[in-house]
C-alpha cells in the first residue's frame, strides 16, 4: 500500500460544475450554497442548468445532489474543476 500524504480533495473546499436537465433560475442560488446557476439549451432544444462553486467537502456535494434528487431532476454531470 502506497502512503500517500497529499490532502485528499474528499475534505477540502473544490470547485464543482453541476448539470441537469431542467430549468432553475438564479433565486434557486442561495438554497445551493450560492452556487453560480446558468440556464441554456443543448442542440437538441434541451433545457440544461449548470451550477458551478465552490463546495466545501464530499459532505456538502452529497447535499447538493440530494437537493436535486428532492427536486426530482435528472443529473447530467458532476465535475470536480480542479485536481
Amino acid at each position: 500500500m502506497q502512503n500517500n500524504t497529499k490532502r485528499s480533495l474528499l475534505d477540502q473546499p473544490t470547485n464543482y460544475k453541476i448539470e441537469v436537465q431542467g430549468c432553475l433560475d438564479a433565486s434557486w442560488s442561495e438554497w445551493f450554497d450560492g452556487m453560480s446557476i446558468i440556464v441554456t439549451k443543448d442542440e437538441d432544444g434541451m433545457i440544461i442548468t449548470t451550477m458551478t462553486g465552490l463546495v466545501t467537502d464530499q459532505v456538502a456535494l452529497h447535499g447538493l445532489l440530494a437537493r436535486i434528487r428532492d427536486l426530482g431532476l435528472s443529473i447530467l454531470l458532476v465535475r470536480c474543476l480542479k485536481f
